[in-house]
């Protein structure tokens, strides 16, 4: 089916005399999740990961992921001819080395210009240049092939109360308006769904797991031009945003907008995330100004309101996760279970909580070897049984009207850990304590901490293909700039961000072993303030993520005294705080999982 499906492309592509045919994973707004009618990279390749691009030609299809999908890709791959290229490795050309040599002189590279950022495309024609090529955006030969294609989905969206954001919308659209005149700007376009639902405290269900509103925004001196779907909002929630100057259009109509405004306008925008086809419509005379969109900080450090209700929805994921490992425990040897069923009577676990909402995104439960694939989806296909005697990798999360959860551990189901299992969980617990227990001066990024969690690691000539951790969004999305924990520097403007009092960070090393299992520990980490001194301002983390690690896969011989500590201080922090919400036989179990070592 899929050669089938790219036999149809590559004619169109001849049709239209095109050479190369760039597809990426995205929407029209640069959304790491995507919805149903965007998933043109999973219907020409069968990879279903939330990461890849596509680039075809006559002669070959190729596919980039990152580490994270190297296992899943190549077996998803096999079948369909398409060449994996493992981004990152040594000898592997960068998609845009491929791009430039496969393009002929005088030749042609096509995309859909809604489906990439401006920022891309300017370095793309840039690039091409060089052999008197040229980028056609206007085509989506995709969708001339998708017969059948789901349509673009607007669910019912509704407005989220100052109790759970700490800050009314008009507070917000004052300080962009502010930022505009700081700029000297009339005119701010945004496109990224978080940014918009963050500035308008409005949330939605248009894409799985993240919950924002497919929209655009436009915020002048005096009014705000909101593009989505048509009745998506009650009469009063619409009413309320019409109250604070909201003008609603109809989704597709930015672009005819655009078209339209005067040559007077002094447009700001972020080209890394503004799609190549709304900088296209804008008239020619218009001054475009190229700026980091402020709110991606804004919205990164959490104020007060957002901070305490943080803390409440990880009591309560920390309750539903413990009492399902518990459960858990209880059952391995006494009832047929699957990964998919384990993740399934997760999520029941987590529907008992109050505020729960769903899923920050789709279940990851790795049994044994597939845990050691780094970002596993069980199929019907590969849904492996449990059996108690080796690990369960679980990554799961929680959108809670107090905010949003990531949490993963791996659990020992049954049996003794052997040697080569206690020594690698110990050297991934320990890179988790060290982070989590950081203290550092104000102005470090995650770049400078990143090393913590993964000394032990390194000690053993050991790594991990994948950031230590990411930022996450209040009620948003779980994966969020700009703050993150890695080694390598990036190159864009905003990231490597300086490390904030009340940004919440993921706190996640770990190890993968082909064939044999995945081990990966996964908290969530509020930036504090520590002391301030003649020295400077101290800084440091509280964990927020409240779920008991594994005891019985731990070499205390390897831990120093002071990890141990961490260690047994975090396991009482767990025990007092969630005990309290337990049946007496579920804290039965809990005294001794949170036993000090």
């Amino acid at each position: 089916m899929v050669q089938e499906r790219l036999k149809q492309l590559c004619s169109k592509m001849e049709e239209h005399s095109i050479d190369l045919y760039f597809i990426p994973t995205s929407d029209f707004h640069g959304s790491e999740y995507v919805s149903d009618y965007f998933k043109v990279r999973e219907f020409f390749s069968g990879f279903d990961g939330s990461a890849g691009n596509m680039l075809v030609s006559q002669k070959e299809t190729g596919l980039w992921t990152d580490g994270r999908y190297f296992l899943q890709a190549e077996a998803q791959l096999g079948q369909t001819g398409i060449v994996l290229y493992k981004s990152g490795q040594e000898g592997v050309p960068e998609i845009n080395d491929r791009i430039f040599s496969e393009i002929p002189e005088g030749g042609t590279l096509a995309v859909d210009g809604r489906m990439v950022s401006a920022a891309w495309a300017d370095g793309m024609r840039k690039m091409l240049a060089g052999k008197n090529a040229r980028l056609e955006l206007s085509l989506d030969l995709p969708g001339e092939v998708w017969t059948g294609r789901p349509g673009i989905h607007h669910a019912r969206a509704w407005l989220l109360d100052e109790e759970f954001t700490g800050e009314s919308r008009q507070s917000k659209l004052g300080r962009m308006r502010r930022y505009l005149g700081e700029k000297k700007g009339s005119m701010m376009v945004l496109t990224s769904l978080d940014e918009i639902a963050w500035l308008l405290n409005i949330r939605g269900n248009d894409i799985p797991c993240n919950p924002v509103v497919l929209s655009y925004l436009i915020v002048q001196e005096k009014e705000c031009h909101f593009f989505a779907g048509e009745n998506i909002f009650s009469a009063y929630d619409k009413n309320e945003l019409e109250k604070d100057g909201i003008v609603f259009h109809v989704y597709e109509e930015v672009y005819s907008f655009l078209q339209e405004i005067s040559e007077k306008e002094r447009v700001l925008l972020d080209k890394r995330t503004v799609n190549a086809h709304i900088v296209r419509c804008l008239p020619e005379n218009v001054s475009v100004v190229d700026i980091v969109c402020p709110v991606i900080k804004w919205k990164s450090i959490k104020n007060p309101t957002e901070i305490k209700n943080e803390r409440e929805a990880h009591i309560r994921d920390g309750v539903a996760v413990t009492r399902f490992i518990c459960w858990l425990k209880q059952n391995i040897d006494k009832i047929p279970l699957t990964e998919k069923m384990a993740a399934e009577i997760l999520e029941k676990f987590r529907q008992q909580e109050r505020g729960y909402l769903g899923a920050s995104f789709d279940p990851i439960a790795g049994y044994a070897e597939h845990g050691a694939i780094v970002h596993y989806s069980a199929t019907d296909e590969t849904n492996a049984y449990l059996t108690p005697e080796n690990f369960l990798l679980l990554d799961t999360g929680g959108q809670y009207m107090e905010g949003t959860t990531d949490v993963t551990r791996t659990i020992l189901l049954g049996g003794k850990a052997t040697a080569e299992q206690k020594k690698y969980y110990t050297a991934v617990l320990r890179g988790n304590l060290n982070l989590c227990a950081a203290k550092f001066m104000y102005g470090c990024s995650g770049v400078t901490l990143d090393y913590a969690a993964r000394q032990p690691l390194w000690d053993m000539g050991c790594d991990y293909n994948h950031g230590t951790g990411h930022g996450v969004g209040y009620l948003l999305n779980v994966h969020e700039g700009p703050n993150a924990f890695r080694y390598k520097i990036l190159k864009e403007p905003g990231q490597n961000a300086i490390l904030e009092e009340g940004m919440i960070t993921s706190d996640e090393p770990g190890i993968y072993l082909e064939g044999k299992y995945g081990i990966r520990l996964e908290n969530l980490l509020l930036c504090v303030k520590r002391e301030k001194n003649e020295f400077g301002q101290f800084m440091g983390f509280e964990p927020l993520t409240l779920v008991p690690f594994e005891r019985d896969a731990i070499d205390v011989e390897q831990m120093t005294e002071k990890e141990r500590g961490q260690l047994n201080a975090y396991h009482q922090k767990v025990y007092e705080i969630i005990s309290q919400f337990l049946s007496k036989e579920e804290q039965e179990w809990l005294v001794d999982a949170c036993a000090p070592i």
